[in-house]
């Protein structure tokens, strides 16, 4: 074929190639067979290898991903994305519809499955996907559209016509049960962590930097809401048909009601059909349909007034205890889990549920070979929460509890006050070291790469670290020549942990894992001391002057520089050069000079620690709670009304929003400049249209 005639080829095949898209991933309803497809998805890539730059930016063989890593830009939405208000009772909602009548009259409602995945807002531009971004704060999100261009129905060209020149759809990205529990199998066999839900696993996959691997994953897309200024018709339902014409997946699973009774009657049948689709759902979302309505109706700070979401009650199954495991955590605390007859719940097979503790076993009565009800809520593994008594065996005995840790034989003690028991072992006992190395590397941590909970089992296994501090020391060669690393992988470890050396001294603070330390009494702990040598001889009165530190902290804090063998490892982690203090920062005023604030609620355009971040820049330290050592509370929206009744009764002064940056704004500069470390930058706030959600 001639260079004209190949590049009419390319064509073609695009053409082809979303036509069989549709057909298999939307339509459910394939025409020809996978290998007849993967033949004609090769010619296409041959030939967009030998002409390159007429490869089209919406070419079906972007489905297959790029290894190439990439940055998540943040991308303005043009109409915000608002949260919906929930709603967990018939009263409730019968109260929701009542005002909606009362206000609009005769109205209809369009009721539709509420998937539980993760929010996408995808732009198209002439019929071709433009953007896709996530739903971030509601006012900017991350560009995800490389990884959403391989998620088959999610169609790269629009099919028919009458599609506005630009416009945006909403919708939901899933993960299918089965892609799930596939993934969870590859992970549980590679000794892998396993993901929570599916929710959490398609959110997490958005986000992966290789869109080769989100390729693999298996998501699926959902389309529920249209937002722009042309769009074909004034109301929701008819919009959703024409998009379904389009070529979006539209869920069929939607009605028109025009009562309460029928949105009941919508309800009762989805909370139990809902159990035999093949992704999670969490609820049911009414909204009403006419845009005027809607635009008469309007909206909240937070959500619309238009629309409401009701939830579903947590699922539960009645399965078989067949007997426990006792786990150790890097804390040495001691979790029971048992092993279960294999139950469906939600969706995936449940064959393990935690027991939390000693005094859970005991107050339900939980024994070996109960039949016993599991909830699965957001955890990894879901818990029991009751017992069938009734098919309680004449045989049974109560549990008893074990006495010695199951890893390292060491006798069990269990703390005034603690729930769990402890392996005092804390030094030699394997899963404790290495769950204290891998919370060391987190992200909120250390943050180095490379280093997860996989690689840093195989570096143990094979002798290379034995604690924290034998990170700094690792040889290069020695790890590229590991099974699965080789010498890239090796060199990028290495370089996370010369970049780690950088981190500021709160977080190597908070890495060191010592009991009862979290990042904020990490914090508290570095601006009161400044070094790690102060803490490490301070005494426990010392100690509980430091804001948020009590007794039990302090006590934690002492055992752990009493140990011989951390202060080995503190010696060897400053041999390293890690920041073993903390730095003094350029602040941008004296404005809160002395005073001490709380920051409560939600800022628009500000993340919370961007507030925190402002409050120390101008001089002033941070508190959590609230008490009458605070001198005033920077208050956003839902900020909690227990809060603010106590700072009400205390005569705590308020500031909103606004206040405060007028407050730090009119103070005198300390310095012309305030290092990129602690410089925050306000979000552009352009007015946008429309309010969606």
């Amino acid at each position: 074929m001639t260079r004209i005639e190949e590049i009419q080829r390319m064509r073609e095949l695009e053409a082809t190639l979303e036509h069989h898209n549709k057909k298999y991933y939307v339509e459910n309803n394939p025409e020809i067979s996978d290998m007849e497809f993967d033949a004609l998805l090769r010619e296409l890539q041959d030939l967009e290898a030998r002409y390159p730059e007429e490869a089209d930016v919406n070419s079906p063989t972007k489905r297959v991903g790029s290894d190439l890593s990439t940055e998540f830009q943040s991308v303005e939405h043009r109409f915000p994305m608002m949260s919906l208000s929930n709603t967990y009772s018939s009263e409730e909602l019968g109260e929701w519809v009542d005002r909606i009548i009362r206000e609009i009259g005769e109205v209809e409602f369009v009721v539709e499955l509420k998937f539980d995945g993760t929010a996408i807002s995808l732009t198209y531009e002439n019929g071709a996907l433009a953007r896709a971004v996530t739903r971030g704060d509601g006012k900017r999100g991350d560009d995800v559209t490389n990884n959403v261009r391989t998620i088959g129905s999610i169609p790269l060209k629009l099919a028919g016509e009458g599609y506005p020149e630009l416009f945006e759809i909403r919708g939901e990205i899933i993960m299918p049960y089965a892609s799930f529990d596939r993934l969870n199998a590859e992970r549980e066999a590679a000794g892998e962590a396993l993901l929570a839900n599916p929710r959490n696993a398609a959110a997490g996959t958005l986000k992966l930097q290789s869109s080769a691997q989100v390729a693999q994953r298996g998501l699926d897309c959902t389309l529920y809401q249209l937002a722009g200024n042309d769009l074909p018709y004034d109301n929701h339902w008819q919009n959703l048909e024409a998009a379904r014409s389009w070529g979006f997946k539209i869920s069929e699973h939607t009605a028109i009601c025009h009562s309460r009774e029928e949105i009941e009657a919508f309800i009762a049948h989805w909370d139990t059909e809902r159990k035999r689709l093949p992704y999670a759902t969490d609820g049911i979302v009414i909204k009403v349909n006419n845009y005027n309505d809607q635009r008469s109706l309007g909206s909240t700070a937070k959500s619309p007034r238009w629309a409401v979401a009701y939830k579903f009650q947590a699922e539960k199954a009645l399965t078989k205890m067949l007997s426990v495991d006792f786990q150790v955590g890097r804390t040495g605390a001691v979790t029971p889990v048992a092993n279960l007859d294999p139950v469906l719940l939600a969706g995936t097979i449940v064959k393990r549920a935690s027991i939390h503790n000693a005094d859970q076993i005991a107050a339900l009565d939980i024994r070996i070979g109960d039949m016993v009800y599991v909830e699965k809520g957001g955890e990894i593994i879901p818990k029991i929460t009751g017992v069938d008594m009734e098919a309680r065996g004449a045989d049974s005995k109560p549990m008893e509890y074990i006495t010695v840790c199951p890893e390292c034989g060491t006798p069990l003690v269990r703390v005034e006050g603690e729930a769990k028991h402890f392996c005092p072992n804390s030094n030699n006992c394997k899963p404790q070291i290495i769950g204290r190395i891998e919370h060391f590397v987190k992200r909120k941590a250390m943050d180095i790469e490379g280093l997860g909970g996989e690689t840093v089992e195989l570096l143990w296994e094979n002798g290379l670290i034995r604690d924290i501090s034998d990170i700094y020391f690792l040889d290069g060669h020695q790890l590229a020549a590991l099974p699965r690393l080789g010498e890239k992988s090796a060199a990028n470890i290495l370089e996370g942990v010369r970049r780690s050396k950088d981190v500021p001294f709160e977080r190597l603070l908070f890495a060191l894992g010592i009991r009862y330390v979290g990042e904020t009494t990490a914090k508290y702990l570095a601006e009161h001391f400044r070094t790690l040598d102060a803490i490490a001889v301070a005494t426990l009165e010392e100690l509980s002057e430091a804001e948020e530190v009590g007794a039990k902290i302090a006590e934690s804090i002492v055992d752990y520089f009493a140990s011989e063998q951390n202060k080995r490892i503190i010696e060897r982690l400053r041999e390293a050069g890690v920041q073993l203090e903390i730095k003094e920062k350029v602040r941008a005023s004296n404005a809160l000079e002395g005073k001490s604030v709380v920051v409560s609620g939600k800022f628009p355009g500000y993340s919370r620690d961007d507030m925190k971040a402002m409050v120390e820049q101008h001089g002033g330290r941070n508190l959590a709670a609230v008490s009458a050592n605070v001198d005033f509370i920077v208050a956003g929206d839902n900020m909690g009304p227990a809060k603010r009744q106590k700072a009400e009764k205390l005569g705590v002064t308020i500031l909103s929003l606004e206040e405060f940056m007028a407050l730090i704004s009119d103070a005198p500069q300390t310095s012309s400049e305030v290092t990129a470390e602690t410089e925050v930058k306000r979000v552009d706030e352009t007015p946008v249209q429309g309010t969606l959600f």
